[in-house]
């Protein structure tokens, strides 16, 4: 009988499955393709056959991951911008955590999810993704004073997509680097605006 790690079966599995869902993004990073169950197992230390007590196909897998990826990126966000004090550092803590999080690893799995898995199975998630990050955003500009945080949110937004294409572009040893130079750009553009010291 395999030997049980976590304190009760269900958090055994419960383990067992967060450590498949990490290889699986680990592996989409690294090579970007569909992961083979096998090479997921042997990444999260399972026999190939032990992965299909979790995921019944690669598609599977996928879809779990896309349901795992989304609320962990707006997670990593959204924590940032509710430990910002003010209403600009609010904002500049969303710009700032949106380019860390495509100057990360992440890139290419976002990358590879969008390539690879159904239209149909990443709408929701990017909706829901979209919606949650949008909401902190409105809100910190309205407490700063705009008088169109919608339309403002929008702005900030296609700054930092536009930021985020081009240290997708760059080659990933100089990601650090480009992200560093479009955060200075930022900024730039955004410290007075936001009354950022």
């Amino acid at each position: 009988m395999p030997r049980i790690t976590g304190a009760t079966v269900a958090e055994h599995h419960a383990q067992q499955r967060r450590a498949l869902l990490d290889a699986a993004r680990q592996i989409l990073a690294e090579k970007g393709e569909v992961p083979a169950m096998g090479e997921v197992g042997r990444r999260a230390g399972l026999a190939r056959s032990s992965v299909y007590q979790y995921f019944s196909s690669s598609e599977d897998l996928l879809a779990a991951v896309v349901g795992d990826a989304f609320p962990d990126w707006a997670r990593q966000v959204l924590d940032k911008v509710a430990s910002a004090p003010t209403p600009g550092t609010r904002v500049w803590a969303y710009v700032e955590a949106n380019i860390d999080l495509f100057a990360s690893s992440e890139l290419a799995v976002a990358q590879v999810l969008r390539r690879i898995v159904d239209p149909q199975v990443l709408q929701r998630p990017m909706k829901d993704f979209h919606v949650q990050l949008q909401r902190p955003l409105r809100q910190a500009l309205a407490d700063l004073g705009d008088p169109e945080p919608e339309a403002m949110a929008e702005h900030v937004d296609s700054l930092v997509m536009q930021a985020s294409t081009e240290i997708g572009a760059a080659p990933e040893d100089s990601r650090p680097e480009a992200r560093l130079r479009a955060l200075a750009r930022l900024r730039r553009l955004l410290s007075g605006y936001l009354r950022l010291e």
